[in-house]
């Protein structure tokens, strides 16, 4: 006899929608890192930049919402440079800012401002940037990357660790998460 487990239909169309959001992010947040880019290279900051961005650069294919997110991630960078740029400073020993490759710069920006300033996960925002370096930059770059964002991560999580996202879902209705996703015991199936 054998046992067949099924994923119930909320289960799985959960899990597109995770998936599609989270591409959607990874897009915008690869969006945010071209407008930075752009910044470093040409100067042009804040309203101009994002105009100027989605009318000439980007590929269209983004939501409003992923538009707005990359764009409140590139701005919102710009708007505190200095602050991030003095925590990359505290961790990039013997590396100054300005001899950084342009490309992980500015990914280092754009994660730390995403530490301080968005709601996402510190894991999650290392995640996203060592995908986007792994595809925008080298292996070496990946790593040395990574060993900025883990190190000013531990900062951050002395100052102020974070809450997890998970314990404080509040759902209107009166199934708790677990019910709502819980995946139906094994039935045997009809052989």
């Amino acid at each position: 006899m054998q046992m067949k487990r099924e994923m119930p239909a909320l289960i799985t169309h959960h899990s597109l929608l995770i998936t599609d959001f989270m591409g959607s992010r990874r897009k915008a947040r690869e969006c945010a890192l071209q407008m930075l880019f752009a910044a470093d290279v040409a100067g042009t900051r804040g309203v101009e930049l994002a105009r100027y961005f989605w009318s000439e650069l980007a590929d269209g294919e983004l939501d409003n919402q992923a538009r707005e997110f990359a764009t409140r991630l590139a701005i919102g960078t710009l708007a505190n440079l200095e602050e991030v740029d003095e925590r990359i400073r505290s961790r990039a020993e013997h590396w100054r800012i300005s001899r950084m490759a342009l490309v992980d710069r500015n990914l280092l920006r754009l994660a730390v401002y995403e530490f301080v300033h968005e709601a996402t996960p510190r894991t999650v925002t290392i995640n996203e940037a060592l995908e986007i370096a792994r595809r925008f930059s080298t292996y070496e770059a990946t790593q040395f990357i990574n060993g900025i964002l883990d190190a000013i991560k531990r900062d951050l999580d002395q100052e102020s660790p974070e809450v997890d996202v998970a314990q404080n879902l509040t759902h209107e209705s009166d199934d708790s998460l677990e019910d709502t996703l819980r995946i139906p015991a094994p039935q045997p199936s009809e052989e």
